[in-house]
């Protein structure tokens, strides 16, 4: 039986202090045998599972013991730990700084699970995820995911920031094979730490400059089957959220999609005009903002040309960040502003190539975990200039609408837990601590990482793996 590795991707050390080893024994209930160690009530807020099963009587303990052995933050350590078998339940319990917290695994699901704290108002709140098939357990910092910006100081580059997004995020409704993309409605995924929204419109009325319509699209059909849907009404879903969490800000990538003869450039004068004009609701500066500055405001990535009248917005400088002539189904590309690196291959046309898809996300996760922010003077002033760190946008969509195997939710199935296996194992690995292999690498950033299908049964591993990946850059701000 193999040992258990267990990989630290918190800031700070943890020791592991006792493990446990129980065979669950059934118990008689209302006429069936149920098994005792069925899952609790989450004990914290996005939690993607329950926290840690509880092992209660009748159950046989065959190992007690007592340990000391400490993992470094970002490191990864083989234990003298067994992996459990398939009858029997491990209680692993962990410290650090003074303060215990207990993980029973595993459980039922193959979610996430929050570790139960031994003390009252605990300081620290970790998530685990134990990948069976490997052996191996990552420890995460458990942020609520409905504001984990607030951790993050001011003078933060947005694109430092590891950013779970979806892709086509308003594409939650009934509607034409491969047109849906997502599981939940914009609100929900909000609320559970999505902060890039990948959005396509397609200007009712582009002739007439006070009409303000924008249809919800994806490519040529709309995103419902049941009528159109509004980009006023998802941006009042966003302001909504905004309000109340104004720690956070959402970045949002928008194309001129659709039907008809509209054109990028009417596009352009019906988002100033009549949406982004607000710079309490917007940034649209065609820059990277720090995170101070995009706190409770939308981020605009335009994916359009402009009319003329705005090209001469912020000095001459254009409006919104300038991803309009990104490359177009590429494993990597850089956009001629700078500012965004994408990778976006999608022409998935088979499910063998699926495997192929994965490569390329798992290449470009790679590019973002080597970049090292610069950040600011002690004294909080952002450094001079300001560092040209790019949006990695990472796509991890595909579709073939006449493959059932290639449409959205069925790659998703595929791509979404590979990539968390990925992020749990592989990303920005420094090593065993002891090994003289072991470097210091990047800040370990996934960049943003556009989804589909996210959140689907209420599974929200990939979000809270991409969040966690911020702990390094959290770790530098402390210390700077």
């Amino acid at each position: 039986m193999s040992s258990l590795t267990i990989r630290n991707l918190t800031s700070r050390p943890v020791e592991l202090k006792r493990y446990e080893y129980h065979v669950t024994v059934p118990s008689l209930s209302r006429g069936g045998m149920t098994n005792i160690t069925h899952n609790v009530t989450s004990l914290f807020r996005n939690a993607t599972t329950p926290a840690a099963p509880p092992v209660t009587d009748p159950v046989s303990t065959f190992v007690n013991q007592d340990v000391s052995t400490r993992i470094e933050p970002f490191r990864s350590l083989q234990t003298d730990v067994k992996q459990p078998s398939p009858n029997e339940t491990i209680r692993l319990t962990f410290e650090t700084e003074g303060e215990q917290h207990r993980l029973d695994t595993p459980t039922s699901t193959s979610k996430s699970t929050t570790l139960e704290p031994l003390v009252e108002n605990p300081r620290f709140k970790y998530t685990a995820v134990h990948l069976l098939e490997h052996s191996h357990i990552t420890l995460y910092s458990s942020a609520h995911l409905s504001s984990w910006m607030r951790s993050l100081k001011d003078d933060t580059p947005l694109s430092a920031l590891s950013i779970p997004g979806t892709h086509n995020s308003p594409t939650c409704h009934h509607a034409l094979p491969s047109v849906r993309c997502q599981a939940t409605s914009p609100p929900e995924q909000l609320d559970n730490g999505v902060r890039f929204f990948d959005i396509r419109v397609q200007p009712e009325v582009p002739l007439d400059p006070t009409k303000d319509g924008l249809i919800l699209v994806h490519g040529v059909f709309p995103i419902s089957l049941t009528g159109n849907k509004y980009m006023r009404d998802l941006l009042k879903e966003v302001y909504t959220f905004l309000d109340r969490n104004p720690s956070e800000t959402v970045i949002m990538s928008l194309k001129r999609e659709g039907t008809g003869d509209a054109t990028d450039a009417q596009l352009s004068r019906i988002l100033k005009d009549h949406y982004a004009g607000d710079p309490n609701r917007w940034f649209t500066a065609p820059r990277i903002p720090y995170l101070g500055e995009a706190r409770g405001r939308i981020v605009l990535i335009r994916r359009f040309g402009l009319d003329d009248s705005l090209k001469h917005e912020w000095g001459g400088a254009g409006w919104g960040i300038d991803a309009e002539n990104c490359a177009d189904n590429t494993p990597n590309a850089t956009c001629p502003s700078g500012d965004v690196c994408v990778q976006d291959f999608y022409e998935v046309l088979e499910t063998v190539n699926i495997e192929k898809k994965i490569q390329y996300s798992q290449e470009h996760l790679e590019r973002a975990a080597k970049c090292v922010c610069l950040l600011p003077e002690q004294d909080g002033v952002p450094a001079n200039p300001p560092p040209k760190q790019p949006f990695y946008i990472n796509f991890l969509t595909a579709s073939n609408f006449w493959k059932v195997g290639c449409w959205p939710e069925k790659i998703a199935a595929k791509l979404n837990p590979a990539i968390v296996d990925f992020l749990c194992r592989k990303h920005n690995e420094l090593g065993e601590a002891d090994s003289e292999q072991a470097q210091t690498v990047g800040d370990g950033s996934t960049g943003i990482v556009v989804c589909d299908w996210v959140g689907y049964k209420k599974n929200w591993d990939l979000v809270r793996c991409i969040v966690g990946m911020n702990a390094k850059l959290e770790m530098r701000e402390r210390n700077t």
